[in-house]
């Protein structure tokens, strides 16, 4: 397992976006560019790819660990930290919504006529 997989994996179990991980580096005085930072998360044969190096990684984790856990002088609780990033769920209308056939007969001009035809075919 490399590097950017590891990178990769804890981004989706942490649901960070590219901007909170970058803030995240700065915690460490790490600064790195949301082009260079996305160049991690590439596929391997994407020709913008970059391997992510054991240094950015290491910040990564060090400014994790400030991140949950807060300073010394500053401590914090993991749990409060995570629960702040757990999304809320939408409430959802389930009023009726007409059925498709409906919704495109709503869209047919009722003011063009039907064509008909001089030269039909008798057979």
């Amino acid at each position: 397992m490399t590097n950017n997989d590891v990178f990769k994996k804890l981004r989706v179990a942490l649901m960070l976006r590219d901007d909170e991980i970058i803030d995240i580096l700065k915690l460490v005085d790490f600064n790195i560019s949301k082009s260079e930072l996305g160049a991690f998360f590439r596929k391997d044969d994407h020709p913008n790819y970059m391997e992510c190096g054991d240094q950015v990684l290491r910040n990564f984790l060090n400014g994790l660990v400030i991140h949950l856990r807060g300073t010394k002088e500053n401590p914090k609780t993991p749990g409060e930290v995570l629960s702040k990033k757990i999304v809320k769920p939408v409430k959802v209308n389930h009023a009726k919504r007409p059925d498709f056939k409906t919704q495109q007969q709503k869209k047919i001009n009722k003011d063009i006529t039907n064509v008909k035809y001089k030269n039909k075919k008798k057979s």
